[in-house]
């Protein structure tokens, strides 16, 4: 075999591995959601806790995203995306073994820590692979493992919550994430030296503590209305996280590095993925709340509308990293915003007795934009990061957009909680309860316009997509890879 022949072989296996965990992460995320109803009732929980489900997963990947990072670039990136793998693929089995609600969450939390590892890692493994101009393309196929992996969590999932047991949501991750860690450890090879560099302990925990603070202020007065203590924690949680920037900005080894926020074309790419995130995550959530409640949709039956909109943009990534590739990411990554903020208007005609088709056709619209913007905008930020600094930037990337995840999620519960009441907000998230009458027409008011705060979150983010300016995207930046398996 020839040399070239070698490197796109390694290369094939490399896309092959990163897609794998991304793949995974999507059925997770989206068959989670609909397994939350049966999970509460099996658990003898409430709704409140159960939203901690997923709230507990998102933080820990957002308090670890950097650090985790720096662990790949301290020990090797390879072995860190392996070690992720590792993790969730235990955190998965403690989770489909939970008795308990709490027991669930804090397996969640396992769970978190490995996905951390592999999001945080995989950008920078897909850096030292590929040359800055090819890497578009590889960011690209990524995104056909979430469109994939979503595809599957919502068919897959809604046949296990329906048919077999919702622990088999955690199960199915067993086998794939045996094999993927085996096959990762001996394909996967260091590219990069490794550095001497200190993990932020006290930045962890201040960032942890205060989003902590945050969510839980916003979900308990989401979840039981305003009070002192809930707004205690509030102003506590913010002013942590005001704590946590003096603090960065002063430590010898931050857990954010502000340093490389410097660098004009990565920080509006990194700014950018955290209005896009704020944005989207909280549209998805109440376009669901909108079929599962006045429309009277089950959990699946709601998710299986948003399918055709993760089919295109299986087929739109790859051709869209490569454009981002050929004319840079600042036109490919503008366009897939736009496509977003359409989206988002076609989701705003809906009423109480619009045609379903309308929800297939904004999620297909938005489905080309975020298909679009993800592979242009990762390959602009990695392509902008010091080399001996991917996992660092990898993860600082992740971070703001887990922080914007997560924040939209909690913002999107609290804004159907001011129409309908809290209780009722919870419920038709979960997808067991309904609503109709004068409820339903409150509902979509203020879907609308919570709607209309997205599609002006989004243009801030279009903003900066297009004022970013251009990166460099050279072939000199690419070595080639070592050939043959780990030694």
């Amino acid at each position: 075999m020839t040399t070239q022949a070698a490197d796109g072989r390694y290369r094939a296996m490399v896309l092959a591995i990163v897609m794998t965990g991304v793949m995974m992460s999507a059925i997770d995320t989206t068959a989670v959601v609909l397994g939350l109803p049966v999970m509460m009732q099996d658990l003898h929980s409430d709704i409140v806790s159960m939203i901690w489900v997923i709230m507990s997963y998102l933080l820990v990947i957002t308090i670890f995203g950097t650090q985790v990072g720096r662990l790949g670039d301290m020990y090797g990136r390879a072995r860190m995306y392996n070690l992720g793998f590792a993790v969730f693929t235990f955190g998965s089995l403690l989770s489909g073994i939970s008795a308990t609600g709490p027991e669930l969450i804090a397996c969640r939390v396992i769970q978190g820590a490995g996905g951390a590892l592999i999001s945080s890692n995989s950008g920078a493994v897909i850096a030292d692979t590929f040359p800055a101009n090819e890497r578009g393309k590889a960011y690209g196929f990524t995104g056909v493992g979430w469109s994939v992996g979503a595809i599957l969590g919502i068919l897959v999932g809604g046949a296990f919550v329906t048919f077999l047991n919702w622990r088999y949501i955690f199960f199915i991750n067993l086998p794939i994430g045996i094999v993927a860690t085996a096959v990762g450890f001996y394909v996967l090879k260091e590219r990069s030296p490794k550095i001497k560099a200190k993990i932020d302990f006290v930045g962890m925990g201040l960032l942890g503590a205060g989003l902590f603070l945050v969510l839980l202020g916003l979900t308990n007065i989401t979840g039981s209305g305003w009070s002192t203590m809930y707004a205690a924690e509030l102003v506590v949680g913010f002013a942590t996280v005001a704590g946590f920037v003096l603090y960065e900005n002063r430590a010898t080894s931050p857990m954010i590095d502000f340093g490389l926020l410097r660098q004009r074309v990565l920080t509006a790419s990194v700014f950018a993925a955290f209005f896009q995130a704020l944005a989207s995550f909280a549209v998805l959530f109440l376009v669901i709340m909108y079929l599962q409640g006045p429309r009277g949709l089950s959990p699946f039956n709601a998710s299986l509308l948003l399918v055709p909109g993760y089919v295109l943009g299986a087929i739109i990534a790859p051709f869209a990293g490569r454009s981002a590739d050929k004319f840079g990411a600042r036109v490919v990554a503008s366009i897939g915003l736009t496509l977003q903020i359409l989206g988002i208007l076609v989701y705003s005609t809906l009423a109480l007795n619009s045609s379903l088709d309308v929800v297939i056709l904004g999620s297909v619209v938005s489905g080309a934009g975020s298909s679009s913007f993800f592979p242009a905008n990762n390959s602009a930020v990695m392509a902008s990061a010091p080399r001996n600094a991917y996992g660092v930037a990898s993860g600082l990337l992740r971070t703001f957009s887990n922080i914007g995840m997560v924040s939209s999620f909690a913002m999107a519960l609290m804004i159907a909680s001011l129409s309908i009441s809290r209780q009722m907000a919870f419920s038709i998230f979960l997808g067991v309860g309904k609503i109709s009458g004068t409820l339903s027409a409150a509902f979509i008011q203020g879907m609308h316009s919570a709607l209309m705060a997205s599609v002006a979150l989004l243009a801030v983010a279009l903003l900066l997509s297009i004022f970013r300016g251009r990166e460099a995207r050279t072939r000199a930046e690419g070595a080639k890879p070592p050939t043959g398996p780990r030694s």
